[in-house]
C-alpha cells in the first residue's frame, strides 16, 4: 500500500484518524481506538500492525514532563564546520549522538551547518557540557548558543496534508 518512497499518499482517511487519535494519546487501548474511527477492534488493530510495519508508526512513547524532571532549561545550538566534506559531516553527526541531553540535530541551509536541540538543568550544567562535550566536537569552527526563555509551542503531533 505504500509507496517505495514512504510518502504518506496511500493513507486513506481511517488511516489518517487513527494516525491523528495516536498523535494525541499513544496509550489508547484498541477498543476505544476502534470505536473513534468506527471501525471493529481486529479491524483497527489490524490497521495499526500494518502502520507500524510500513513504517508510519515508529514507535509508541511517553511523554515526560522536562521541568519535573530537571531538565527544563532549553538550548538551541548553531554549528559552523571548518570543511565541508563528507568525512566531516558524518565524523560530526556520529559525534552529536553522544552528547548528553542532545535530543535533536539537524543539518540546515545558511549560516549553520547544524542545529542541535539540548535539554539540560541550568546555565551550569550547560557550562559543564560545554567544556566537557561541545567544544570537543569533530570539525567545528563555531558554535553559538541560544538559550530558551520560555516555552511558546512544543508539540509532537506532524500536520496532516487532507
Amino acid at each position: 500500500m505504500a509507496r517505495a518512497d514512504n510518502h504518506a499518499v496511500s493513507l486513506d482517511r481511517i488511516d489518517r484518524q487513527i494516525l491523528e487519535q495516536l498523535q494525541q494519546d499513544a496509550s489508547l487501548a484498541n477498543v476505544t481506538l476502534a470505536e473513534r474511527v468506527h471501525l471493529s477492534p481486529p479491524a483497527c488493530l489490524r490497521r495499526v500492525e500494518r502502520l507500524k510495519r510500513e513504517g508510519y508508526i515508529k514507535g509508541m512513547v511517553a511523554l515526560l514532563d522536562a521541568e519535573r524532571l530537571d531538565v527544563g532549561m532549553v538550548v538551541l545550538i548553531g554549528v559552523v564546520l571548518d570543511r565541508s566534506t563528507p568525512e566531516s559531516f558524518a565524523d560530526f553527526e556520529a559525534a552529536a549522538q553522544g552528547i548528553s541531553g542532545c535530543m535533536e540535530c539537524h543539518v540546515v541551509t545558511g549560516e549553520f551547518d547544524y542545529f542541535l536541540l539540548i535539554r539540560t538543568r541550568d546555565n551550569q550544567s550547560f557550562n559543564r557540557l560545554h567544556a566537557e562535550q561541545l567544544i570537543y566536537l569533530p570539525g567545528v569552527r563555531q558554535i553559538r548558543s541560544f538559550m530558551g526563555l520560555r516555552e511558546v509551542l512544543s508539540t509532537t503531533q506532524l500536520p496532516f496534508t487532507r
